[in-house]
């Protein structure tokens, strides 16, 4: 990902995905390029995360983690407003679903004694987080994505999912790869789609896919766009109980109103695409910057009422860096636990769609474990 883009994830949220599930369902599959997967965790408050009440601080990290680039607008640093009390109804009550094939889980598993082991166990391993599909295998995605919402709706719980397979991922950062072509990634995310079943799931559609799309040109962004309508129609489609929610990006990126001219583009406004959409995947920001500047997009785009927004909260307990340093950086921890109730208006749920753990690039290949990380993010 480029920096501009809530250094975007391409550092953070390609860097940072647990990995999704190989074949089978049980291994992992990796692309040429960084790892982007990540697990899908499960939906409760981690032990020593903030209150739900919103603070003042920095905007939320991006699908985004910390962005690579000084930011092309300053992060806003308003607290959320009182007008967030009233909850917005959210598609279920079900508790979020943690994947068991993960990378954290898998360190837990191979190191009981560590006395790192606890407080990753406890902080991170016990939470529900996303599961990303960041590799074009068209052969086995279906399989995969319904071993996960069946392993799901088997225990009543909503899975997380992210589709990362858009052509020109990153634009060529370190989290590219993707698609060889928009025909292609259309048929994947046909494929995809069959493997959604019938029950309650999220999907985090493409991070950075909106938000990062100044490197293509205008007819290039076009295309883009209306391939990521087309995957929400299909999507919801498939599965009318599945929420879609699109790239908005991060509160320290773009303006509420050029991001949200983006989006109407890309099919965000229109409820047979869009449930709304998600930010901060990967970065930083604080949560009630996230909430003032997603609200402030879903004001631009329109839209019918029922959209809403899901924040990234998996390592914005500390804010954003000072020094705009996106890179495994020092000093974070990790965020408010994934609920599905946030108690704030047009906000849906907080996630961890990034796994606390997985580097950037900086303390390992990105989209490798990293314990010493974890501990830092968790302690």
């Amino acid at each position: 990902m480029v920096a501009a883009a809530s250094v975007v994830v391409a550092v953070g949220t390609a860097t940072g995905m647990l990995t999704a599930l190989g074949d089978d369902g049980g291994g992992r599959d990796v692309d040429a390029a960084p790892p982007r997967v990540t697990t899908s965790p499960r939906w409760d408050a981690p032990p020593g995360t903030p209150p739900p009440a919103p603070s003042a601080s920095p905007s939320p990290t991006t699908s985004p983690t910390a962005t690579r680039a000084t930011p092309s607008v300053p992060p806003r640093k308003t607290s959320a407003s009182p007008a967030e009390r009233t909850p917005r109804p959210t598609a279920s009550a079900t508790r979020l679903y943690r994947h068991p094939d993960s990378q954290v889980l898998d360190w837990v598993r191979a190191h009981p004694g560590d006395p790192r082991h606890d407080v990753i166990a406890a902080r991170i391993a016990d939470e529900p987080a996303a599961v990303w599909f960041a590799d074009h295998t068209p052969a086995t995605i279906t399989s995969r994505v319904r071993a996960v919402t069946s392993a799901g709706a088997a225990q009543g719980r909503v899975p997380v999912l992210v589709p990362y397979a858009i052509p020109d991922r990153d634009c060529g950062g370190h989290s590219e790869g993707g698609a060889p072509g928009l025909d292609a990634y259309d048929a994947w995310i046909d494929r995809f789609a069959a493997g959604l079943g019938s029950g309650e799931v999220i999907v985090v559609l493409e991070p950075d896919s909106v938000a990062q799309s100044e490197c293509l040109s205008a007819g290039e962004r076009a295309d883009r766009f209306a391939s990521l309508a087309r995957a929400g129609r299909v999507l919801k489609d498939a599965d009318p109980r599945a929420r879609v929610y699109y790239d908005a990006g991060h509160s320290g990126w773009h303006a509420p109103a050029k991001q949200a001219g983006w989006l109407k583009q890309a099919g965000a406004a229109s409820a047979d695409s869009s449930d709304g959409i998600f930010s901060n995947v990967s970065n930083f920001h604080a949560t009630a910057d996230e909430i003032a500047y997603d609200r402030a997009v879903l004001d631009a785009l329109g839209g019918p009422a029922s959209l809403g927004a899901v924040i990234d909260t998996s390592r914005n307990g500390n804010g954003a860096p000072p020094d705009g340093e996106w890179c495994d950086p020092a000093g974070r921890r990790i965020g408010r636990a994934p609920t599905l109730s946030t108690g704030m208006g047009r906000v849906d749920a907080y996630l961890w769609v990034k796994l606390p753990g997985e580097s950037d690039g900086c303390k390992g290949e990105p989209g490798t474990f990293s314990p010493s990380y974890a501990y830092d993010l968790a302690r």
